[in-house]
């Protein structure tokens, strides 16, 4: 018995495991009245780029992204992109942090995956964001179950 009462208070002075590593892809829920949650549709032309850049964008209340880009190019099929992730406010930023792009998981410690764009107009039906490339989208509310066509 006494081995027994030794071998129990060994296990408690013994090392401790090491916590659970935190699961970083949960997002941060957005304000409910947060004006950018939605859909978000840019279409444009960009220099350089033979044809249309579409760029669509889809805020969710509980801070969770999608965020599409898609080249159409008359006569050739849509090329395009598909991410996930997260997405906050950071005062007069909107901040995207990609998880998954086109269905794999990214390095979240390659900083190519955390895009922050200022937001230069924001209203109910627009909204103009700015990325520190230069790169300007003006992008229009749709409905909630628009999707880029393929």
């Amino acid at each position: 018995m006494a081995a027994l009462a030794a071998m129990v208070l060994a296990g408690c002075v013994g090392p401790r495991p090491e916590p659970a590593p935190q699961d970083d892809t949960r997002c941060s829920a957005a304000a409910p009245s947060d004006a950018l949650l939605g859909n978000w549709l840019s279409v444009r032309k960009q220099p350089g780029v033979a044809g249309e850049l579409r760029t669509h964008i889809v805020l969710h209340a509980d801070g969770a992204m999608s965020y599409g880009e898609q080249l159409r190019r008359a006569g050739r099929a849509p090329q395009g992109l598909a991410e996930t992730g997260c997405w906050w406010r950071d005062g007069q930023m909107v901040v995207l942090r990609t998880v998954e792009s086109n269905g794999s998981p990214v390095d979240r410690n390659d900083p190519i995956y955390v895009n922050r764009y200022q937001i230069t107009r924001e209203s109910g039906d627009r909204v103009a964001l700015q990325a520190s490339d230069g790169v300007r989208l003006d992008a229009r509310r749709m409905p909630p179950d628009y999707r880029l066509p393929w």
